[in-house]
């Protein structure tokens, strides 16, 4: 069992606090991200609101790891307006399933009107908690519940239910992040409770990676390497030609499949910005049927 918060959630942190410092051309705004970092992370976050710095540190990561950082821009803008959109047609609750270090329930319009419910590892969920109380005033986040779960090990509806999750009602799920670090059984049984917990029409938005970078016949770069040298290895991905079908097995409708570049094409390329996003890293959205 993992008993310290997990190091890609914190380095996904690092790339929204480095793209909030960036001021007139960033695609979003959090200002939370800074306060989940420690250390040298921290200290480089804070370093970037000097603008040259912060576009130099970006180069440079970038060169060293290409992909992760312009995919992880790219997927929380497009996932963030999914959520606007699902809540500007009726959705009354929102899940953040293995929340990492999400701050969507304190930064969208309109999100602090409904209740989000934050399921996540118990040992990252602790870690966030405390680092949002000395951030976040009590006012501002009375609207969100915490609940501590393992995927691997939990029944996800259980825990929901016990924390006061509304069943049937009209939902907005954000699954990030987490699908490629699960196993296969894992991730269909969330997609099945997910499907029987929420109202029709509800929406599910996830990202994955194409599973052929787990055999090696897609070309993923020295990324895999380095998330498994952070002790948090891919272990499952979706062929995105039969996603398709997977879903609808399970009771939900396939409605977008985009990959990470296709979303850095839609929201950084107007702003003059030309970054290398993955193919291979997609942002999904699928409705309950």
């Amino acid at each position: 069992m993992r008993d310290r918060a997990s190091r890609t959630a914190e380095q996904v942190a690092l790339f929204r606090a480095l793209e909030t410092a960036r001021g007139r051309d960033r695609v979003f705004d959090d200002p939370l991200a800074v306060r989940f970092l420690r250390g040298g992370y921290r200290l480089l976050a804070r370093a970037a609101r000097l603008r040259p710095v912060g576009l130099r540190l970006s180069r440079l990561i970038d060169r060293r790891w290409p992909g992760p950082r312009p995919s992880a821009v790219a997927r929380t803008r497009l996932i963030d307006d999914l959520v606007v959109a699902a809540l500007a047609h009726g959705a009354r609750q929102v899940l953040l399933l293995g929340a990492g270090y999400d701050s969507r329930a304190y930064r969208l319009p309109g999100i602090d009107r409904v209740p989000v419910f934050e399921a996540d590892h118990p040992a990252t969920q602790a870690v966030k908690r405390r680092l949002v109380r000395g951030a976040v005033r009590p006012e501002r986040r009375r609207h969100v519940h915490y609940v501590p779960v393992d995927l691997l090990r939990q029944d996800l509806g259980d825990a929901l239910l016990a924390a006061g999750f509304a069943a049937l009602e009209p939902t907005v799920v954000v699954w990030e992040g987490v699908t490629n670090y699960l196993d296969e059984p894992a991730v269909d049984a969330t997609l099945r409770r997910i499907a029987a917990l929420t109202a029709t029409g509800s929406s599910l938005i996830f990202t994955y990676v194409d599973s052929r970078v787990l055999d090696g016949s897609l070309d993923a770069g020295n990324w895999p390497e380095a998330v498994r040298r952070a002790g948090e290895p891919w272990t499952f991905g979706f062929d995105p030609a039969t996603l398709p079908g997977y879903v609808a097995a399970r009771g939900l409708r396939l409605a977008l499949d985009m990959s990470t570049r296709d979303a850095a094409v839609r929201y950084l390329e107007p702003l003059g910005r030309d970054e290398n996003a993955a193919t291979f890293y997609r942002v999904a959205q699928a409705e309950i049927q």
